[in-house]
């Protein structure tokens, strides 16, 4: 009898269609859009396992936030003693099976059997990309009207942004910036910034327009986020780029650690922000079953 088999995927997606990264319950499915989970799960069935299908998520992101990289792990059993599908083919599978969707697997691991893709990833970096001088989403290149934040003036004191993301980054309870309706109201919300920072980013140039558009891209890399958390600290540092919000004010907000200190109608809208890395130490990508020599050149984030 075949051996049920843990695979680890890491997988990229556009985020607008769908209702965020994990399956929503059966009384929802009727009335909003479908997981990016409910997809993926749905090809794993038409690989016609023995096991029941289900996928452990590593990075919940919201309706309309896209990934260049999340991840998850599944167990799979073949039938008839086949042996396992190897990562290439199991890629080359699942993604038949996902071409009608804007969802595609970038790689695949076998790991051991007690992997977790949600505990065991080492932390999770996100991108949130802002264009300026866009006064509507129709100035943008049609490639971008999803995947950006539109301000519609060009001023942003970037030096004070930079001041702010300096008091963001290090351990902090960030309990103000957790959703008002968190589904998780009793996670730990003292978390630890490894990095938030502001940098240039690609810019387009929109030749019917007769001029270039700027983008800014923030980036934060923690080992866990709350939820809706980096769209909140997001919306406070563009707040105090536009000095709508002051660094002494942003500072109470922090010291508040309370979700209703946070200033009304900033948060971030959805469409700006990418879930680009998950990462995992090497070793826990090497299972019983693989010599080590088969990772060594191996890219750990996708």
């Amino acid at each position: 009898m075949s051996t049920q088999t843990r695979y680890l995927i890491f997988f990229q997606y556009i985020g607008t269609k769908y209702s965020g990264a994990i399956k929503l319950p059966p009384h929802q499915l009727l009335l909003e859009k479908r997981g990016v989970q409910d997809h993926l799960e749905d090809a794993v069935r038409r690989l016609k396992p023995l096991n029941p299908v289900s996928l452990s998520i590593s990075s919940r992101t919201d309706s309309g936030v896209h990934a260049l990289s999340n991840s998850a792990h599944f167990d799979f059993q073949r039938k008839n003693d086949k042996p396992p599908f190897t990562e290439d083919i199991l890629v080359e599978a699942l993604n038949f099976h996902l071409k009608a969707e804007q969802i595609s697997i970038t790689r695949a691991y076998r790991v051991a059997d007690d992997f977790h893709a949600r505990f065991q990833a080492l932390s999770r970096t996100y991108v949130y990309r802002i264009a300026l001088g866009v006064s509507h989403s129709s100035q943008l290149p049609l490639v971008e009207r999803d995947m950006c934040w539109n301000l519609r003036h060009t001023e942003l004191d970037v030096e004070a942004i930079n001041k702010a993301a300096a008091m963001l980054h290090g351990t902090h309870d960030f309990s103000s910036f957790r959703s008002i309706n968190s589904e998780l109201p009793f996670k730990n919300p003292v978390k630890t910034l490894d990095v938030a920072s502001i940098q240039p980013g690609r810019a387009f140039v929109c030749e019917h327009f007769h001029r270039e558009i700027p983008f800014w891209e923030l980036t934060f890399k923690s080992k866990s986020f709350l939820y809706k958390q980096v769209r909140r600290m997001t919306g406070a540092l563009v707040a105090v780029g536009q000095r709508r919000i002051s660094l002494t004010k942003l500072k109470e907000v922090m010291e508040a650690r309370d979700s209703l200190a946070y200033p009304q109608n900033v948060i971030a809208p959805a469409r700006g922000l990418f879930l680009t890395r998950v990462d995992y130490n090497e070793s826990d990508l090497l299972s019983p079953q693989t010599s080590a020599g088969v990772f060594s050149d191996a890219k750990i984030q996708m």
